[in-house]
């Protein structure tokens, strides 16, 4: 049932269009860009105030080289819900998100804070110090919370589970929504999306790639020869089109309910970039690097590629793991250790973390979750972590009862030590199961979500 109060989704359709749109470009520049001249970031003041909700205080302005905005209600409980927000491309301009649950947090006593950070691009580092020091910047502008909690989107994801393993005695409790919760497992995703259906696709593979030949040619000739009629990508496959298909599935999150509704949108996308349905092309098309970190990042050394969940290989999957392009990524981008601009999170968690992800979300795919939940578990803090998966093909798209239901859940969890159900990540045959998916997924439901059984 929809509750009162809750917030709208956190990023409208259009909104999310154009953040893939930015990434699109993102993954153009080459290392010759990123060893430019640093880029001068601003913050347009004029764009900070906003107007507080009735019975609160809106305050706003730059910390830090970074913009922020704040909001107290006037019976403020004590409570400070901190939002970091997602991917903002490589513009110079730095912008801020108010929080997605506002109109819930305020009406029941909790302030919040956002922070545009002091760099945009892929640059967690930023983000991280850039959300610490707006919580340094709270305590003085208006006290000292008694509670913290995170939350976060997509690379906001990415943030809050570093920030909540970087400092385990600031925060109380954390929920990261289509969260980058496995680092450098969405880009090697990337890598294998483009890889797998190069040598499938036309029997050879590279990266990087010729952005123009990929573009015009490679991309054309993968879904000619892996269609079973002209015309027919991405929904009548041949053979070698339906393991391509089934490869993905198993490299995004593993075999799962939705995951049909998925391969459809995300190949028929409206026209942008490329063309319509190239998205998942088009994230191929960049060099690896990370910012302020030459190098490639992506690595598929050791991946073994498989078109069913049989771990016996036939000679097709065998001849694939063959002949495929192996890249390694280099020893730089992937630091264990301190905050590096990607951090890599270990898992090793000391607060309640609820996180919600959409099983068919082929941008920040659901292995992000199992991948997770798996670090979780090997470091033996699985009973601070719940897991929910919603029935959506979209990125970041949740109903306002998901969103909200999930923070009020997270609330008892972490004030009265009610730990709430969640969803086994942890269990390939649960997740293929036909009704995972099902408990959490909001009676209003989303566009192109598999009926529960």
């Amino acid at each position: 049932m929809k509750s009162p109060g809750y917030p709208q989704q956190t990023d409208s359709p259009t909104t999310w269009l154009a953040h893939l749109v930015v990434l699109f470009s993102t993954l153009l520049v080459s290392a010759m860009a990123l060893a430019a001249k640093p880029p001068q970031y601003f913050v347009d003041e004029s764009t900070l105030p906003f107007e507080a909700l009735p019975g609160a205080s809106a305050l706003y302005g730059v910390h830090a080289r970074a913009g922020y905005r704040i909001e107290v209600p006037d019976n403020w409980n004590g409570s400070l819900v901190v939002w970091a927000h997602g991917f903002r491309g490589e513009g110079l301009e730095l912008t801020v998100d108010n929080h997605p649950l506002r109109s819930f947090l305020i009406p029941n006593g909790y302030a919040w804070a956002a922070s545009s950070y002091d760099r945009n691009d892929y640059d967690i580092a930023s983000g991280v110090n850039s959300t610490h020091a707006l919580i340094k910047k709270f305590n003085g502008l208006v006290g000292k919370p008694n509670q913290i909690l995170m939350s976060g989107a997509s690379m906001g994801g990415h943030i809050t589970a570093v920030l909540i393993e970087q400092y385990p005695q600031l925060f109380d409790g954390a929920l990261p929504i289509c969260g980058v919760m496995a680092d450098y497992e969405l880009f090697d995703f990337f890598l294998d999306f483009s890889l797998a259906g190069q040598q499938m696709g036309t029997g050879s593979s590279v990266y990087p790639v010729d952005p123009v030949a990929y573009t015009f040619s490679t991309v054309p000739a993968i879904k000619s020869n892996l269609e079973a009629f002209p015309g027919g990508w991405p929904v009548f496959l041949n053979q070698t089109g339906e393991d391509f298909k089934n490869l993905v599935e198993l490299r995004s999150g593993g075999d799962r309910p939705n995951f049909d509704e998925a391969w459809f949108f995300w190949n028929t996308f409206p026209d942008f970039a490329t063309g319509p349905g190239n998205f998942l092309f088009d994230v191929g098309i960049g060099d690896g690097t990370v910012p302020r970190a030459p190098g490639n990042a992506a690595d598929n050394v050791g991946v073994v590629y498989q078109f069913d969940r049989d771990a016996e290989q036939s000679d097709d999957e065998a001849m694939l793991n063959r002949d495929i392009f192996r890249i390694e990524a280099a020893p730089q981008t992937r630091r264990k250790q301190g905050l590096a601009q990607v951090p890599t999170i270990s898992g090793d968690i000391a607060v309640p973390v609820l996180t919600l992800h959409n099983l068919g979300d082929l941008f920040v795919p659901v292995l992000n979750q199992v991948e997770y939940n798996r670090r979780v578990f090997e470091q033996g803090k699985s009973d601070l972590l719940v897991q929910r998966a919603i029935r959506g093909v979209g990125h970041c798209e949740f109903t306002p009862s998901e969103l909200g239901t999930a923070f009020v859940d997270l609330v008892s969890w972490v004030d009265f030590g009610i730990k709430p159900a969640g969803d086994d990540f942890s269990d390939p045959d649960n997740v293929a199961d036909a009704s995972f998916g099902c408990n959490f997924t909001s009676p209003e439901g989303h566009v192109l979500a598999t009926p529960c059984p």
